[in-house]
């Protein structure tokens, strides 16, 4: 059973810094991208960022220049580096990881239970 846990949430004034963590357990052969998503009340889950596995990079417009997602393959560990937040980035932020558990696996989707970001201005 493969598990994401987030860790690093909180409350944050406007123009802070957060660090998020997703950490891997379980038997897993390899991920391939992963990424943090984020949902605001009422309102959709978004992407954030995406990293592959070769460490190829992808934002939302909203979060370029601010954020940076990072990953230690050897730890099957995603970083999320938040700086300069907003309010508007108030939101449940969501790990993602598309993996195998063996070799021959196909792939398969694991989604963190989300951790409550949140900035006061």
């Amino acid at each position: 059973q493969v598990q994401l846990v987030e860790s690093g949430g909180g409350l944050v004034q406007a123009g802070e810094s957060l660090r998020l963590s997703c950490a891997a357990s379980g038997r897993i052969f390899s991920f391939n991208n992963m990424g943090w998503y984020r949902q605001a009340p009422g309102k959709q889950r978004d992407m954030v960022a995406t990293i592959t596995s070769s460490g190829s990079t992808n934002y939302a417009d909203s979060v370029k220049g601010r954020f940076t997602i990072s990953r230690d393959n050897a730890k099957n560990t995603v970083y999320l580096q938040m700086n300069s937040l907003k309010p508007e980035d108030t939101a449940v932020y969501y790990c993602n990881a598309a993996g195998r558990r063996l070799s021959v696996s196909p792939i398969t989707i694991y989604w963190g239970q989300g951790t409550q970001v949140t900035v006061s201005s």
